[in-house]
């Protein structure tokens, strides 16, 4: 995808993200830097100054830089970021660089201080009341982000665009949403997005209104519109969820469910009628393995969610695991095969060796096969 805007924010507080820690927020709060709305002007003061929507620290009089740590909601390879200086015009700061580290399990916070930081993207001028946009250049996978910015000053928005990239051994848990963004899926293409972008349908959670759906505008003529999802993996779809939730007036009035795989194309819903204001839950009986789906809805209007519940194929599992092991930094991959009980030699040769995505499973020591590819190893 040219335009890594169009990625997930993985750092979106409507994914999950957050800011477990800053050195310093004197003026405005770091829990504002990853807020999925976008900024607004204030024109109150308050006890701690002019009120702005954003990350502020206090001028700074000593050597150094300020920062601010993010948990990424999804963790996945980060595409590019933007720093967006919205409001900040005289108090921005004049250079910024970002950070990456990948952190096995929940850290505390001096913990995730200690953590393997990697550059992502290097020191970089900044414009006040500007998105400054960036793209990043890495094939590794992270959890945290840090935000340095030189010296001080304040962010109004940190966006962190990319690919998510599940981890396979919570995949093997239990059943597995293959429609979910937080699993990998992604938006290939949609007929419209007039009012709501079709990324949501995919987010986590339920919404919480009709403006964190998709929605198209009215059609005028005797077409209709569709979106397209790359699933997680290639997978066997078992319940499909189509939410229209908080559509009131504009819910579609039918939609289809088509998907394509190995087999070709493949009809797992057919035209079937909805409701407004409903979640429908379907049972999708014999379906084939699937790696893409297009929903219809006709003619036109909104919806809040898609979820394609089901379990990965053989192969998809495979791909899922592979590809997840050679986006893993050095250090944490090390770890990961330490803790299924990989010799140190023999973990050292394997990580080296990356990318593991051509390898045979069969070539493999039987935990790191059971590691990359489930229960089908």
């Amino acid at each position: 995808m040219s335009d890594f805007t169009r990625l997930p924010d993985l750092a979106s507080r409507a994914l999950g993200g957050a800011v477990p820690a800053a050195n310093d927020e004197s003026f405005a709060e770091r829990e504002n830097l990853v807020r999925p709305e976008a900024p607004v002007a204030h024109a109150a003061f308050g006890h701690r100054g002019k009120v702005y929507d954003g990350w502020e620290t206090r001028r700074r009089r000593t050597p150094g830089h300020d920062w601010a740590v993010v948990r990424l909601g999804t963790p996945g390879i980060v595409a590019g970021v933007v720093v967006d200086t919205s409001f900040f015009s005289g108090n921005y700061p004049p250079h910024a660089s970002v950070d990456g580290a990948a952190v096995e399990g929940h850290c505390s916070v001096d913990e995730l201080l200690k953590a393997d930081w990697q550059p992502l993207l290097p020191l970089h001028d900044l414009a006040g009341n500007t998105h400054n946009v960036f793209p990043v250049h890495s094939d590794r996978r992270v959890t945290h982000v840090r935000l340095n910015i030189h010296p001080d000053g304040g962010v109004a928005r940190l966006r962190v665009h990319g690919h998510a990239v599940p981890d396979p051994r919570l995949v093997d848990a239990g059943p597995l949403d293959l429609a979910a963004l937080e699993n990998g899926a992604l938006v290939t293409g949609v007929s419209d997005e007039f009012y709501g972008r079709p990324q949501q349908l995919i987010a986590p959670g339920p919404a919480r209104n009709m403006g964190e759906g998709w929605e198209t505008a009215r059609r005028r003529d005797s077409g209709h519109d569709w979106v397209e999802v790359s699933l997680a993996c290639e997978g066997v779809v078992t319940l499909a969820e189509l939410d229209t939730s908080y559509f009131l007036h504009n819910a579609p009035g039918s939609a289809a469910l088509t998907g394509s795989g190995p087999a070709g194309e493949v009809v797992l819903l057919p035209r079937t009628r909805l409701q407004p204001d409903t979640r429908h839950r379907f049972v999708i009986e014999a379906a084939p393995g699937i790696d893409r789906v297009r929903l219809d809805v006709f003619p036109d209007g909104g919806m809040a969610r898609l979820r394609l519940w089901g379990r990965p194929t053989a192969a998809g599992r495979a791909a899922l695991g592979r590809r997840w092991f050679d986006a893993l930094p050095d250090v944490q991959a090390l770890e990961v095969l330490g803790a299924v009980g990989v010799a140190p030699q023999v973990a050292g040769r394997l990580v080296g060796a990356r990318p593991l995505a051509g390898e045979p499973l069969a070539g493999l020591p039987e935990p790191v096969r059971r590691l990359l590819g489930g229960e089908h190893a």
